[in-house]
């Protein structure tokens, strides 16, 4: 009796978890049931995050920046092509489109760059935001967002009209490298984009508002961790190396990362005094320091660019520092800008000229430049003005410092007195971010354990045989 009684509750206990696990999160499976051949150029983790990605149809692809992400999505977006209605588009910033075109044709992908919705045609569209308004979202039947963290927005206009553009789409990609690096709410921008989740929903059921503290942030509930996870990697991959998805890091071994401190020596007045001393604490002291020292930031700047004969981007975090950096350089030669008020046409050409070297020197800023370009090329960068953006900062170094450099990349940091903050908000964010990325990665090795969702086609190998007397029939 006591046995069958344990047996009978070990049935139970057993049927009680298989309830439970009907009850959890996960992404509508939208796309493929049988996932089709995928192309040989593709690493093995590349083919597994592309083959997950098809079979839940709309996706997040989190890889880190040089990990092929930009292949991914042409893969993605040729086999969501071709089981929609022919045609797909990939959304880019600004001076990305041709990059991904170039990429696009080397491996043998349909790619072109379109301006408008007169030159739509079958194949793969890449056209830049801010030329949404003069497309039709209806005319292609899948469509990946590049560099995504523009979705991050809450209120935005730009993210309203992303996802309510293509909120009728079954296939859509979410790719970005740096998802949510500060904020975990703004993963539910990416969620809502690709129909998996409402943002708002996403937080009603992952999270509670945090009263206890002054900005009241959203934070996980306790007993959600892991279950928020697991949902993540229902619909999405993220990884920051190869071995995170199972492949090899062979290659993917980046060479050494070198920060180098210069400290401006203008002297300004203390912004704060009191109990922080000459610490910066505010956007408004922090902004007032910098323009103080702008004239000495760029004089070291400009002495470190006119060293050597290397090329060098000068990043800067205003127009005015851009300014001062154009006033220490003088009639140097080789050196350009890209600045947000220039025309497109001008910013392209700018960026285009760094790439082929024709350019040794361009002043640029993280919020134009600092995303989705590939300048391997470029070991050499000096920040003159850094703000308390990871995602920025993160980003910009990530131009140079990714999969295919083969030399130490040397970035230089021109801080003033008081601006020590800064660095110690970027440290304490990176530590939020890896803590992201290990989460995320424990929850996926969960999700390829039990991939039982994954349906594979069936190959007959059994020839049967009919019994003598259904032959008769």
């Amino acid at each position: 009796m006591r046995r069958a009684g344990a047996e009978a509750g070990g049935v139970m206990q057993a049927a009680y978890r298989e309830f439970l696990a009907s009850k959890a999160a996960a992404a509508p499976c939208r796309g493929f049931e049988n996932i089709p051949a995928l192309s040989s150029h593709l690493f093995d983790f590349q083919q597994a995050s592309v083959a997950h990605l098809l079979h839940v149809g709309s996706g997040g692809l989190f890889l880190d920046t040089g990990l092929g992400k930009t292949l991914c999505q042409l893969e993605w977006s040729e086999h969501a092509r071709a089981a929609s209605n022919g045609r797909a588009l990939i959304l880019t910033p600004l001076a990305v489109a041709r990059q991904i075109e170039r990429e696009g044709k080397r491996f043998g992908y349909p790619a072109r760059v379109i301006r408008d919705a007169s030159e739509v045609q079958e194949g793969i569209s890449i056209c830049n935001y801010d030329r949404l308004h003069l497309i039709d979202p209806d005319a292609f039947g899948a469509v990946s967002l590049d560099e995504s963290g523009i979705l991050k927005s809450f209120t935005g206009k730009t993210t309203r009209t992303l996802i309510d553009a293509f909120a009728g789409h079954r296939w859509r990609l979410s790719a970005s490298a740096t998802p949510a690096p500060n904020d975990h709410m703004e993963l539910g921008q990416h969620a809502e984009f690709c129909g998996v989740m409402a943002s708002n929903e996403m937080l009603s059921r992952f999270f509670i508002n945090d009263t206890a503290t002054a900005s009241q942030q959203w934070r996980l509930k306790g007993h959600a961790v892991e279950p928020f996870w697991n949902w993540m990697a229902s619909w999405s991959r993220m990884a920051q190396m190869p071995s995170d998805l199972g492949g090899s890091d062979d290659g993917f071994i980046l060479p050494p990362l070198k920060v180098h401190r210069h400290r401006a020596h203008e002297s300004a007045p203390s912004m704060t005094g009191g109990l922080f001393g000459d610490e910066i604490v505010s956007a408004t002291a922090l902004h007032q320091l910098k323009r103080q020292t702008a004239d000495e930031r760029a004089r070291v700047s400009a002495e470190l660019v006119m060293s050597d004969a290397e090329p060098w981007v000068i990043w800067c975090d205003t127009d005015y520092e851009a300014d001062a950096i154009w006033r220490a350089l003088g009639d140097a030669p080789a050196v350009s800008e890209v600045r947000g008020s220039m025309p497109a046409s001008k910013k392209e050409a700018a960026i285009e000229g760094f790439a082929d070297g024709s350019v040794r020197v361009l002043i640029t800023k993280s919020s134009v430049t600092g995303f989705g370009l590939n300048w391997q090329h470029c070991a050499r960068t000096v920040f003159v003005g850094r703000s308390f953006s990871y995602e920025s900062w993160y980003q910009a170094v990530r131009r140079f410092w990714r999969f295919g450099q083969a030399r130490p990349v040397d970035v230089h940091l021109i801080v003033a007195e008081g601006e020590d903050t800064i660095g110690r908000v970027i440290d304490r964010k990176a530590s939020d971010h890896a803590s992201m990325r290990a989460a995320m990665r424990a929850a996926m090795q969960r999700d390829t354990q039990s991939a039982s969702h994954r349906k594979v086609a069936y190959n007959a190998t059994h020839q049967g045989v009919l019994p003598s007397w259904l032959s008769n029939v």
